[in-house]
Order: C-alpha cells, then sequence, then structure tokens
C-alpha cells in the first residue's frame, strides 16, 4: 500500500506543479485586473520612451499588477516589442496579453477637433484645450509664430485666415506648431490653382482673397447668398465706397461683448471698415472654401446694400433709397 501511495504521489507532483504554474502563469498574462470595469485609460507614448517606462506607467495606472508581466511577453516577442509613438486608450478589462497587442497595433486614440467656417483662430485654442491636446495659452503663441509664418509660406502676421475649417483627429503627443501646420496643410489643399489663376487675374493677393473670403463668411452662412454677398463688397470697392461691414468692426474689438454700439462704428481700428476705405489689414476668421470660391467668383449684380430680412437671409438693394425702404420693412418690425 506504502509502494502504491509513493508511486501515486510521484505521478500526482509534476501534475500539481503543472497546474500551479498554468494558475500563476494564468494569472500573470491572461487576467485582466477588472473584467468588468471599462473606464478608458490613457498612456502616452512619446518618441524615444523605452519599453520599460510604458510598462511602469500602465502598472502606476492600475492597468496591469506587475510591469515585468509586459517586459517578460515583450522579450518573448518575436522581433521583440515594437510600440508606435501616440495616444493609447487602455482599459483594466484587457489582460497583459491583450494590452501589448494593443500597443503593438499602432492603433491611436484619435482626439476629435471640429473647427467650424468662419470662426476666429482665438476661439481654437479654447476648443484644443477641451480636447487635451494643447494648452490655450500655448496655441495662442504659435498663432503669432513669425518664423513658422514664413516657413509656411504665410505672409501674414498671423495665422488667421489660413487654419481650414474641417473636422480633424490628432493624437497626443503633439505640439500647437504641428496641429497648425495640418491645418494650414489643408488651406493649401483647397486652395486649388483654378483659385490662384482667378486671384491674379482679379489682381487680388491671396491674402487679400482670404480677407474678402472671410468678411463673406461672417455676413452670411447661407451658401447661396455667398456670391451676392460677394458682389455687394466688389461694387462697393470699385465705386471706392467704404465697406461698412459690422463684422470687421467687431473683430477690432477687444473682449466684444456682443452688443454693437453707435461708439463702437466710430472708434478708431484698422478693422473699422465705417471710417476706412477698402479691405481691412488681414482676415477677421477662417473662411470656407464656398466663401473663398464666392470672393473669387461673385454673382453679377448692381447690389450695393442689404439687410438681414428677419428669417436668415438678406434683402439687397442697388439703391439707398430702395435699402432704406427695406430697413423700415425688415429691421423696425423685429
Amino acid at each position: 500500500m506504502r509502494t502504491i501511495i509513493r508511486w501515486i504521489l510521484v505521478l500526482l507532483f509534476p501534475c500539481l506543479v503543472a497546474a500551479g504554474v498554468f494558475r500563476v502563469m494564468t494569472l500573470l498574462f491572461l487576467t485582466p485586473i477588472d473584467r468588468a470595469d471599462s473606464t478608458p485609460v490613457f498612456i502616452e507614448v512619446s518618441p524615444g520612451r523605452s519599453f520599460r517606462s510604458i510598462a511602469r506607467d500602465l502598472q502606476d495606472k492600475n492597468v496591469v499588477r506587475y510591469w515585468w508581466s509586459l517586459e517578460v511577453l515583450g522579450r518573448i516577442k518575436r522581433g521583440g516589442a515594437v510600440i508606435n509613438s501616440g495616444e493609447y486608450e487602455l482599459s483594466k478589462q484587457l489582460n497583459p496579453v491583450e494590452v501589448l497587442q494593443k500597443l503593438m497595433s499602432g492603433e491611436t486614440f484619435k482626439r476629435r477637433l471640429t473647427v467650424k467656417e468662419g470662426v476666429s483662430m482665438w476661439a481654437i485654442g479654447p476648443l484644443l484645450e477641451d480636447t487635451g491636446l494643447v494648452s490655450k495659452a500655448d496655441f495662442d503663441q504659435a498663432l503669432i509664430d513669425q518664423q513658422k509664418l514664413q516657413q509656411l509660406g504665410i505672409q501674414a502676421n498671423s495665422f488667421e485666415g489660413y487654419l481650414f475649417p474641417e473636422t480633424y483627429f490628432f493624437s497626443k503627443p503633439i505640439t500647437s506648431a504641428q496641429i497648425i501646420e495640418r491645418m494650414t496643410k489643408e488651406f493649401d489643399k483647397n486652395w486649388t490653382e483654378r483659385f490662384a489663376q482667378k486671384a491674379q487675374q482679379m489682381q487680388l493677393t491671396r491674402h487679400e482673397v482670404v480677407t474678402l473670403a472671410s468678411i463673406i463668411e461672417k455676413e452670411t452662412g447661407i451658401a447661396t447668398e455667398q456670391p451676392i454677398i460677394s458682389s455687394v463688397i466688389h461694387n462697393r470697392l470699385k465705386v471706392g465706397m467704404k465697406l461698412q461691414m459690422d463684422p470687421t468692426v467687431i473683430y477690432g474689438i477687444p473682449n466684444f461683448n456682443g452688443n454693437l454700439t453707435k461708439d463702437d462704428l466710430e472708434r478708431p481700428s484698422p478693422y473699422n471698415t465705417y471710417l476706412n476705405y477698402g479691405l481691412p489689414p488681414g482676415p477677421i476668421g477662417n473662411p470656407g472654401k464656398g466663401a473663398i470660391e464666392a470672393a473669387l467668383f461673385p454673382a453679377t449684380t448692381k447690389f450695393i446694400y442689404f439687410v438681414a430680412d428677419g428669417s436668415g437671409g438678406h434683402f439687397f438693394s442697388a439703391t439707398l433709397a430702395e435699402h432704406n425702404e427695406a430697413v423700415k420693412r425688415f429691421q423696425l418690425r423685429q
């Protein structure tokens, strides 16, 4: 009997050891911290960051139990564990094997930034700060970086007008300069050869076209009206009339409170087109492609004036008498 028990123990011992090893291996590599917790945990991988540093960070964030479990997996991975820079979204639901697979996939987390047509460059910083990409202060500083402006071929004092309205997806780590470069490249892509040739034909610089387009964008969000608004601006410029556009005045008022007064219209400013002739010194926002096209291809009209019609659009007039009548009809009843 003793001999039988001895043989049973001899035979069982390897099985017990194997079971123990299997359990430990399962705990170390195949068991998540909390399969029920889907709360996103973000980790930023900067260029050149060591694998061990990443693993320790994940342990600190309670994504894995032991940082060295990831390092072991990385070492036995054929060719080694290569992780591209970027920001990754993980969770406690993932086991170490799944965590490593996610990091090696290169599927970085993309933060969404939507820039609407007509928005000023100064309004983009808060949007970026809300996404967690960069701070408003850092972005605002980059907007007037003269060296970067020169590098990107923009002959202006700021990037106003050249940050193309679009929905972008960025992954950290990223700098304000990289964000600006991406947005200006989108502008360049939409500034077609057709636009460049038309601007030359009209004897307008690109900066003048963008400035004109930014005013159109601010005056109306209705695509079908933009060429007509453009015709009004061109007609006023042809006859040497002041543009008298409220949005340009507003742009020149620091911390505008939303209430445009008579005093504001009489206050000197490079952007006050009630006092100054011609276009303002630069764009007053970032126009979309439709507004740029309208600036270059205005409708053929004799309109000199327009007034809001109370329904979101405008009523256009060719004479001051018609305009005054339209003002009585539309504005005084509001």
